[in-house]
């Protein structure tokens, strides 16, 4: 199993580092085993096809972002169970993407990863190790590894 190296950046750290297009700023990304408060999206579609942001996921973005900044949040393949999860910062909003927002955060799921997180919780974490957006309660999830940034899918 390949090592993981994750960073843990605070916002000023994060908008020094610009090797990346404006539009596309890399998160840590990671799933921890927190049990946490969920909160709701504003989409009007059933339960089942929404992303539930928590209460510190809506906090953080809010300290973090600026004018129409948003969290995107993907499914790419990879990892030690096949699928992880990629935060982002971005400002693009495309045709099948879709946005949940909650208290002025916003967090953006394409349509294809939205198949792999609908009904999952988007929270923010801070452990003495390092800070992250992670993926939580994910129905679509059959396992993690023990990283916790990777999963399988039901099938």
């Amino acid at each position: 199993m390949a090592a993981t190296w994750r960073l843990s950046l605070t916002a000023a750290a994060l908008r020094a580092v610009a090797p990346w297009p404006r539009g596309s700023r890399l998160l840590a990304a990671s799933r921890g085993p927190q049990a946490l408060r969920e909160a709701s999206s504003s989409s009007p579609e059933a339960d089942e096809g929404q992303i539930h942001l928590t209460e510190s996921c809506v906090q953080r973005l809010l300290e973090i972002t600026e004018g129409s900044e948003f969290l995107r949040l993907e499914v790419e393949g990879g990892g030690c169970s096949g699928f992880q999860y990629k935060f982002s910062l971005d400002t693009v909003i495309n045709p099948d993407d879709r946005v949940f927002e909650q208290g002025g955060a916003r967090v953006v799921v394409d349509s294809d990863s939205l198949a792999f997180v609908k009904g999952a919780q988007v929270d923010f974490s801070q452990e003495l190790i390092r800070s992250s957006f992670q993926v939580l309660n994910n129905p679509q999830a059959q396992q993690g590894c023990s990283c916790g940034s990777s999963f399988s899918v039901k099938l």
